[in-house]
């Protein structure tokens, strides 16, 4: 078991060390502009080895934000009232100044969204992410298609606060003066999800 714990440990290191030098040559000269045999060579790795551990390039990006896939599910799970959970996670994400929620000016985190949201390639393949995370959660909510939908809202609801988050905060925006919104957004943007799906709550509550 120590053996095969670092292996993997061993694994996750270079999908991270990877990702990284990806990221970095993308930032420097533009996703497109960048092949993925340059990748390889930067990693000291060939190519048909770089393409096991990342089926697509766009997946170099992504892997970034891979953890947070199955964050809300994770959340939820075991909740006796899994739309307020959620958005306690939310704002505590807001207050320590998370960036998957938006709310982060630090320069590399900046060049890192902007790259993300920047890209078509990139956008397109991120729906995907959405989809997994929107599935994992649909699965804990009970499943299917009444928990299908009222996952996707939520993921939607996260989604389009953290992108209003980093348009404002992109555009020179103070974190500190952006802060507020943030807190108020989510606030309401939860309380409409909790009024529209009340019956997450009786469902775990057994009402």
């Amino acid at each position: 078991m120590g053996e095969m714990g670092l292996r993997e440990r061993k694994k996750q290191q270079m999908y991270r060390d990877v990702s990284d030098i990806a990221v970095r040559l993308f930032l420097e000269r533009g996703f497109d502009a960048v092949s993925v045999a340059e990748v390889a060579a930067a990693a000291g790795i060939s190519k048909p080895t770089l393409f096991r551990y990342f089926p697509a390039k766009e997946d170099l990006v992504l892997h970034r934000i891979a953890d947070h896939e199955a964050e809300a599910a994770r959340v939820a799970a075991g909740s006796a009232d899994p739309v307020d959970e959620l958005r306690r996670h939310f704002l505590a994400g807001l207050e320590r100044r998370d960036p998957v929620t938006g709310l982060n000016d630090h320069p590399q985190v900046l060049a890192f969204h902007t790259l993300l949201y920047g890209t078509p390639s990139l956008v397109a393949r991120a729906h995907g992410h959405l989809e997994r995370s929107e599935a994992a959660l649909a699965e804990v909510l009970g499943g299917g298609l009444d928990a299908r939908l009222a996952a996707g809202q939520i993921i939607a609801v996260q989604r389009i606060l953290a992108q209003d988050n980093w348009r404002r905060v992109a555009a020179g925006e103070p974190v500190a003066q952006v802060a507020p919104d943030a807190v108020r957004a989510a606030e309401r943007a939860f309380s409409r999800l909790a009024r529209g799906l009340p019956e997450l709550k009786r469902a775990k509550t057994g009402d």
